[in-house]
Parts: structure tokens; sequence; C-alpha cells
């Protein structure tokens, strides 16, 4: 199959599916004698392992470890888990820090008149004047820069 029809059944774009050959994420494909890159059911179900550990948030590097373990069929599954569970700790950490921001934002909106007057307290703390009335976002001590 083509590159469109690889898309298609991989639900990667075509683009993606060049770029992932660009950065040697997968080999590059075969063509045929008027250039066409040239798929089939192995690399389509490569592509669909991509897009899945793609959509859990796996970095680039961490989908190529997992991709290369998937392969090797000696491989022990701890270190399979090794790599989720770094990953989950690294999500668990974004999500803390969204929360901060999130609970931030709140504080900021809440203090805001929303009316004609030119006074907003949003952006006197982007600006730096409120930050240190601000939280801080959770898992991270306040430093200078908050002040």
């Amino acid at each position: 199959m083509n590159i469109g029809e690889a898309s298609s059944a991989s639900g990667v774009s075509a683009k993606m599916i060049r770029y992932y050959e660009e950065i040697g994420l997968i080999r590059p494909m075969g063509r045929t004698g008027n250039n066409y890159r040239v798929y089939g059911d192995e690399e389509v179900h490569i592509l669909r392992f991509i897009k899945r550990a793609r959509n859990l948030g796996f970095s680039l590097e961490e989908t190529e470890t997992l991709l290369k373990l998937w392969q090797d069929k000696s491989r022990e599954s701890a270190a399979v888990k090794d790599v989720a569970t770094a990953h989950i700790g690294d999500l668990e950490r974004r999500i803390a820090e969204m929360q901060g921001m999130l609970k931030t934002l709140k504080h900021l909106a809440n203090c805001c008149g929303g009316d004609n007057r030119p006074n907003c307290p949003i952006l006197d703390d982007l600006a730096g004047d409120g930050a240190a009335d601000a939280p801080v976002p959770a898992g991270r001590k306040k430093t200078r820069q908050d002040a």
C-alpha cells in the first residue's frame, strides 16, 4: 500500500509517517519504480503501536524504547514496566503543575472585577506586580522569581 493507504489504515498522518522515517523511528520504506513508498501490514501495525504510545503521552524517545522492547521477544517485562512507571511519575508531576496553574488562574479571575475599570489583577500578576500574593503551583517551592 502507498503512504496514503498506510495513513488511513494506521490513523497516522502521512506527514507524521514521513517524519518518523526521517528521525529513524521507523525504517525507510521500499519504493516503487515511480518513487512511491510501499507499506505492508507489519508497517501499519508498527504505526498503530506508535500512535497508541503517543496518544498515551509517551515522548518520541520513550516510544522508540517501547517499540524496541516490543520487537525484542527476549525482553523482560520489567524493562517495559520501568518505562511505564517513569512515565506515570512524569504525568503525575505535570498534572500537579497544571492543578497549581488552575488554582492560580481561578484565584486571579476571582480577584478581577471584570468591570469597566482598567485595573486588572490578572494582568498585574502576569506583569509581575502581584506575584507575591499569587499561590505557587503545587509541588514547587516559591523562588525569588515568584516574589
